[in-house]
């Protein structure tokens, strides 16, 4: 079959799956799920670079197949699964619409340009990349659940959420350098995630 099915990608193709879960969770109003999903999305991001690189003998060709799959799947769990979550709870004034839209096209440029800029590095070096150039996309993974899991008046919520999708579209377009996150401050967004997830029961619980 065309494409690539080793261990490498496999982690890949679960965040995925997550994300395509949580966009049908967020289709049919299971905002909860839909949170869930993108945390779980996030948690696979997180190391299937690291499960890659295991792998010494990988072609150029599956590591650039790599490169675009990785883009190609973070665009949906974290450049259209956020902008679904905040709608299926209820975010829906024209204002929001307008920032989820400008949310996903900054998501989707930041992705298409780190995949050219990461190609052209690796053609000249082996090394591992050291910096981000502007906000993750991946760090929704972190935002928005927290921004849910967050009580609030929905009055002030609704502006909330608009400032905090507003602010994220902004910062995955911007230019300024973040230092590549090592196994320390991984475990601490596991950690944060974990959290998060704790949060949003307790919230559902009290509800």
């Amino acid at each position: 079959m065309i494409g690539f099915y080793n261990y490498t990608v496999i982690l890949t193709y679960i965040g995925f799956a997550c994300g395509m879960f949580g966009v049908y969770s967020a289709a049919n109003g299971k905002t909860e799920g839909a949170l869930l999903s993108l945390l779980l999305a996030g948690l696979c991001d997180m190391f299937d670079g690291k499960i890659a690189k295991t792998k010494k003998d990988r072609t150029q060709q599956e590591c650039r197949f790599g490169i675009q799959i990785d883009s190609l799947s973070d665009m949906l769990c974290f450049g259209v699964l956020p902008p679904m979550i905040a709608y299926s709870a209820g975010l829906r004034h024209p204002v929001h619409m307008m920032i989820y839209f400008c949310y996903s096209l900054t998501a989707l440029i930041r992705l298409a340009y780190f995949n050219v800029t990461e190609e052209e590095r690796q053609d000249k070096t082996n090394e591992r990349r050291k910096v981000y150039e502007g906000l993750p996309v991946t760090s929704s993974a972190l935002i928005i659940p927290l921004l849910f899991a967050i009580p609030n008046d929905w009055t002030w919520f609704s502006i909330a959420a608009a400032i905090v999708y507003g602010v994220t579209a902004v910062a995955f377009v911007t230019r300024f350098t973040l230092k590549k996150p090592q196994m320390r401050a991984m475990l601490l967004f596991i950690v944060a995630g974990a959290l998060e997830l704790l949060l949003l029961i307790l919230q559902k619980c009290l509800h």
